[in-house]
């Protein structure tokens, strides 16, 4: 599907008997923030492990493997490459064993100056095993003269700039760590005696643990056998919440930053029917993301909604294609019409973002083909225009059809009968009315971080490194 892809998704669990068993039932919870890889790493009081494996939570992590997996701590990841190939090399958790000892780290986030710091690196002797930036940590950790574990991953901390929901495993204790503009979520939760930090608060509720807060940006939390202690080392800055993890990425069934994901998107919806109402006899969403937008305009358009478009959950990431062309057959397989709400009716599809445009018009055609009269297509977004450098895999802003096209262009492209995309000051108010804290870099191409080199050079390196 031509959507922007989910970065990365952590888990870290502190004190507890089925640290490795809950970190797999974390993952599995945010399977959805990345499909390519996953990993475990465990920490017994005395030496940490790690099992990574390429490919899907379930997949990897068998009952055998569990077993295999022994602690009381762990941190978990599961990948979609931002910055850094896809491989077994670069799934995480990464672990080193330097003067400080053994750390393992999961990251999810990108850092923006990343390619500098490994250059100085190198130049200094350092050997990388990896294309992600997230070794650039390790290596600052490495090389820090602090004369503590915590006090070392601060001060490669202060080194990096960007994005970064950080979780570190020592051998008896786990580091939290969040960077200043709060990019990337990360919760901070209880079950019974044991502390866990994860993406989203969906990984808390499938294990029944307590969400207690977030992490906040900017801070880092030290969770060990003396308890939890709180640092904020950096200087502060504007917050910068990433606002398409309301728009698309987090779950509905999350709370990210300080509001429910489902009320958002819901609400994302009721302002676009407000500003885009069009004459029709039915609201179809896009399934799944575009479900909360849908029950949002249908309830302040009065349009009745419809399931008129069904998605196969059970897409595994390749299929065998037909040797014979079937019409539309790589959105087909994903989804598929109900004529029966279809035929012979306007219809109104709601949808959460176009990117290059590819998917939406085959959606459309498919909507027509299954017999409807018009097709409205609105989305619950502004256009997105620029790319992400934090932490999202974005293509090309010459392969963002907002970005090269007009609406009317966009419109003609997907064939559909009207298009209106929410706007960006409608969106805000949806997500926070009260407190400008968003970053809306891909709608707006205004960054919150500076680059260390032209945006086009630093989208050409992430380009570079994700082949």
């Amino acid at each position: 599907m031509d959507k922007l892809k989910e970065e990365c998704g952590i888990f870290g669990i502190f004190a507890h008997a089925e640290a490795a068993n809950l970190t797999y039932l974390g993952l599995y919870a945010l399977q959805h923030r990345g499909q390519e890889s996953a990993g475990i790493a465990s920490a017994d009081g005395h030496v940490v492990r790690v099992t990574r494996g390429m490919g899907y939570v379930a997949d990897i992590f068998t009952q055998d493997v569990l077993r295999g997996i022994e602690g009381t701590s762990a941190i978990g990841h599961t990948r979609y490459s931002t910055a850094g190939a896809s491989g077994l090399a670069n799934a995480q958790p990464l672990l080193i064993e330097c003067v400080h000892g053994q750390i393992a780290v999961c990251h999810n986030g990108n850092l923006v100056n990343a390619g500098e710091l490994r250059d100085e690196l190198v130049r200094q002797g350092a050997i990388f095993q990896t294309s992600s930036d997230t070794e650039v940590i390790l290596h600052l950790y490495a090389r820090s003269k602090k004369g503590t574990v915590e006090d070392a991953v601060i001060d490669s901390m202060r080194q990096v700039r960007g994005a970064f929901s950080l979780l570190l495993l020592a051998k008896d204790r786990l580091i939290v760590a969040r960077d200043p503009h709060g990019f990337r979520p990360l919760a901070l939760g209880q079950l019974g005696d044991a502390w866990i930090a994860c993406s989203e608060t969906c990984a808390l509720d499938l294990i029944g643990a307590r969400y207690v807060r977030d992490v906040e940006p900017g801070e880092v939390l030290v969770l060990s056998r003396e308890g939890v202690r709180s640092y904020h080392p950096f200087p502060p800055a504007p917050r910068a919440h990433c606002i398409f993890e309301h728009v698309y990425f987090s779950r509905p069934d999350s709370q990210v930053f300080g509001r429910s994901v489902n009320e958002v998107r819901t609400e994302l919806g009721r302002r676009l029917a407000q500003e885009a109402y069009v004459e029709a006899d039915v609201v179809v969403p896009v399934p799944d993301s575009g479900v909360c937008a849908g029950i949002g305009y249908a309830e302040a358009s009065g349009l009745p909604m419809r399931m008129g478009l069904i998605r196969n959950h059970y897409v595994g990431r390749t299929f065998i294609e037909p040797q014979q062309s079937i019409r539309h057959f790589g959105v087909r397989v994903k989804l598929n019409p109900v004529r029966s709400i279809l035929e012979g009716r306007r219809v109104v599809l709601i949808d959460d973002s176009i990117v290059r445009g590819t998917t939406s018009r085959k959606i459309v055609k498919m909507v027509r083909a299954a017999g409807a009269r018009e097709v409205h297509l609105r989305i619950s977004c502004p256009p997105t225009i620029s790319p992400c450098f934090y932490g999202v895999d974005t293509p090309r802003r010459t392969e963002l059809i907002a970005a090269t096209h007009s609406l009317e262009e966009i419109r003609r492209y997907i064939e559909a009968d009207s298009l209106a995309y929410l706007s960006l000051d409608g969106m805000l108010q949806a997500v926070v009315p009260d407190e400008p804290s968003y970053c809306t870099s891909c709608y707006t191409g205004q960054y919150p971080v500076e680059f260390p080199r032209d945006q086009e050079a630093y989208l050409q390196l992430v380009l570079k490194l994700d082949r």
